[in-house]
């Protein structure tokens, strides 16, 4: 076997592991069922690619996310590691060929989303490989506790039953303690094993700023903190809006959303990584596997429905460990939006069935049929055909997702190919034939190798510039190559897609848990209650994330804005402390009604005094019970 640091150095030019990684890799080695919590840029990657290289056979990697695997073959394959990835959208030849060359090929590591990893085709192929590690990436979305569930995730356990000889390695970079534990029982550990890195940020400096003008403040803090930036936005429109906005104030910006082009997606990307545009203005589909380390500066213009999705994305800047800053710019619509949001978020479920019986429908799939299949989905489309509303279609959609009905994924690009079908001879007769499909044939012959004997990836852009014609005209003559038999030819793509997970049935018999459906809603309007207190309370803002991700006891930072007096709330923040210590004395003596608490102080305090309980029982401290006061913290 490979040492580990021979690894890193070989392959990735590292002289040293980040704290904590190699204590990981070690316990992988070691055979021990590993769970790692390492915040956002901590190098989770890392942590399963070189045990996968320093051992005989190949790592399968479980991930929900097609971007993120995508980007991670190319980056391995740079590298010289043998890599590949299957989800949703691609060819069966595809898949077939590819866990063809993993049973018999040289392929290092698998990338597979869940619903890919539990078909039978998968099972049938992953039994015969030799697997040395099972990675579950983003190992959070195994819980119903946590902010991203995802059912297929639950049926990873099964696979542990056809590799019995290797361990697991389940990774993510937010967990609350209930989800901690959820995901080794999920993922049926032999032993509980976590190696959990603080997830304290020193050189971050989180600031929540009340503000009404929340476009004119943006551009006084990008004016006022140089380098590199991202810009979070509710919406796809607001993302452009908002770049124009910041270029007319002579601020180098561009925007991204997951509704681009492919190509639009990826030089944008590479513009900002390599630091021709300054900020990128996005939706949250933005950052996912980016590694920018010199981001100085990362804004909220709206509070995110989850401490831990808030989090994550705050935690792209400064991984360079350099001082950076995580701005929210917040106000009272900020919960008015969220509140709405919740409501919207939890249709009834007579209106998820309804959605049900119009998704059938739509596909034209007869009752009993559709287990397994995939199809591309146009969600607007959708709606407008069955006259639903979108927003509340796709929140209809999701609750069948959670439901363990169907997988609703990413856009994903897959780049058109195509592969001749005939032999030499036929292929030059046809050309003679066919004058004008000549020229289009030769250029393929002439740039793209092994056309013959597999399908080939197709650049169609930069084909038709080659041929100078127009990117529709070179469809056409690809189009009439397939349908002469001449070649067989798949389109690319870059839509959503929808997986039936099981056959479909009869939308009354559609089986919903309604205790499920409520115990998740009430999860998921916890978590926005704590996302508001974190806005609303002024007490360290790294001391409230550490407190929610289980950290009780974390220092003060020093360098928010609560701490720095910045932000001046109706109760300052050593004032808000030395009455919160008094309260939570009083009321470990007895419960106490809230007008003995108030009349506990001297009348000037009173005021302040009232603006603080309201803070303590928005964060949860306290709780009423009928008429008293109760204090809550552990």
């Amino acid at each position: 076997m490979k040492q580990p640091i021979e690894i890193l150095q070989q392959y990735w030019g590292f002289e040293r592991f980040r704290p904590m990684q190699e204590d990981i890799i070690r316990s992988v080695l070691e055979n021990r069922d590993t769970l790692a919590l390492l915040p956002t840029g901590g190098g989770k990657s890392i942590c399963y690619q070189v045990p996968a290289l320093c051992r005989d056979g190949i790592c399968i990697v479980v991930s929900p996310l097609i971007a993120l695997m995508k980007d991670q073959v190319e980056n391995l394959i740079k590298r010289q590691v043998p890599a590949a990835a299957i989800y949703s959208g691609m060819a069966y030849r595809d898949i077939d060929r590819i866990l063809d060359n993993c049973v018999y090929g040289n392929v290092k590591l698998l990338y597979l989303s869940p619903e890919r990893l539990t078909t039978e085709l998968a099972q049938v192929r992953v039994s015969k490989m030799k697997v040395n590690l099972l990675a579950v990436d983003e190992a959070h979305c195994i819980s119903q506790w946590g902010y991203d569930f995802r059912p297929p995730y639950l049926r990873i356990a099964e696979i542990r039953e056809l590799l019995p000889e290797a361990p697991v390695l389940a990774l993510t970079a937010t967990a609350t303690p209930e989800v901690v534990k959820d995901i080794q029982e999920k993922l049926a550990f032999r032993q509980e094993n976590v190696f959990q890195k603080s997830f304290e940020r020193k050189n971050l400096a989180y600031a929540v700023l009340q503000e009404e003008g929340k476009e004119q403040k943006l551009v006084d803090i990008l004016k006022r903190v140089p380098g590199s930036g991202i810009v979070y936005a509710r919406n796809r429109r607001r993302t452009k809006e908002l770049a124009t906005m910041l270029q007319r104030n002579g601020i180098s910006a561009d925007y991204y959303h997951a509704g681009l082009e492919s190509d639009a997606r990826s030089r944008k990307q590479d513009e900002w990584i390599a630091g021709k545009r300054r900020i990128m203005v996005s939706t949250n589909a933005f950052g996912m596997g980016i590694d920018k380390p010199d981001v100085r500066v990362v804004v909220h213009l709206e509070l995110p429905d989850s401490l831990e999705a808030y989090f994550q994305e705050a935690g792209r800047a400064g991984r360079d460990e350099k001082k950076a800053y995580a701005v929210l710019l917040y106000n009272d619509g900020d919960r008015r939006n969220l509140e709405y949001q919740f409501g919207q978020s939890f249709p009834e479920l007579e209106e998820v069935r309804r959605t049900y019986r119009a998704l059938g429908s739509y596909f034209q799939l007869a009752v009993g049929a559709g287990e397994g299949q995939s199809f591309d989905f146009d969600i607007v489309e959708f709606a407008q055909n069955y006259q639903l509303n979108p927003v509340r279609t796709y929140h209809c959609l999701k609750l069948l997702e959670q439901a363990g009905w169907i997988v609703l994924t990413e856009a994903v690009f897959i780049p058109s190919s195509l592969m001749i079908r005939v032999n030499k001879d036929t292929l030059y007769d046809y050309q003679l034939r066919n004058p004008k499909m000549d020229k289009l044939l030769k250029a393929i012959l002439r740039t793209y190798q092994g056309a013959f004997n597999h399908p080939i990836h197709l650049r169609e852009g930069q084909l038709a510039k080659f041929l100078k014609m127009p990117l529709t005209e070179l469809r056409k003559g690809l189009e009439k190559l397939h349908q002469d038999e001449i070649a067989e030819y798949q389109p690319q793509k870059d839509t959503p897609q929808v997986i039936f997970v099981k056959e479909r049935v009869d939308a009354d018999n559609l089986l919903l848990d309604r205790k499920m459906y409520e115990f998740r809603k009430q999860r998921h309007q916890e978590r926005i209650r704590r996302a508001v207190a974190y806005a609303e309370t002024p007490v360290c803002r790294s001391q409230q994330l550490l407190q929610y991700f289980g950290e009780p006891n974390a220092p003060k930072c020093g360098i928010c804005d609560v701490c720095t007096g910045r932000t001046r709330p109706e109760v300052s923040g050593a004032d808000f402390e030395r009455y919160k210590e008094k309260i939570q004395l009083l009321l470990k003596r007895e419960p106490l009604s809230l007008a003995q608490v108030v009349e506990s102080f001297a009348p000037a305090r009173q005021e302040q005094v009232l603006k603080t309980l309201e803070y303590l029982l928005d964060e949860g401290f306290l709780a009423q019970q009928g008429e008293k006061l109760v204090w809550m913290e552990a």
